[in-house]
């Protein structure tokens, strides 16, 4: 069996005739989950995976923080200042950076905007939480002593 064959091969213990996903366009299908000014994710979420669409505006900062999910960076227009665990680098188009769970880590721009996907195993909790519809506050409870 050639490499290819092996690659596209159908897989038995997925199931045959299984169904299900769906196309996304992004800009229009997506709402946008703005986390601090500047900085815009677009989540694409599946069962077991998320790709984030994310757009950093000029000079705008996600802070160094961790978390349990596996992630990948993927910087696809401009420019990104990357903190890995205190190893800095710039991250220019085609650069990814794999961020292992527990990772601190965090980015910037500086004069210019940066437009990339994270990609995160398991689905980012926090990120899944944030696109949650907020409730509507209930109705308070009659007034009993008017």
């Amino acid at each position: 069996m050639s490499d290819a064959e092996r690659y596209f091969a159908m897989d038995p213990s997925a199931g045959h005739g299984a169904t299900g996903g769906g196309y996304v366009e992004v800009a229009r299908d997506v709402s946008a989950v703005e986390l601090v000014p500047g900085l815009v994710f677009r989540p694409v979420v599946g069962e077991r995976l998320m790709a984030s669409f994310v757009r950093f505006g000029p000079n705008t900062e996600a802070p160094v923080h961790t978390h349990e999910e596996e992630q990948i960076s993927v910087v696809l227009e401009g420019e990104l200042e990357f903190d890995l665990g205190g190893d800095v680098r710039v991250l220019r188009p085609g650069m990814a950076v794999v961020i292992p769970p527990g990772v601190p880590h965090g980015a910037r721009t500086h004069d210019a905007s940066c437009y990339g996907i994270d990609i995160f195993h398991p689905p980012r909790r926090a990120l899944l939480e944030l696109m949650q519809p907020t409730p509507e506050p209930a109705e308070p409870p009659p007034d009993r002593w008017s």
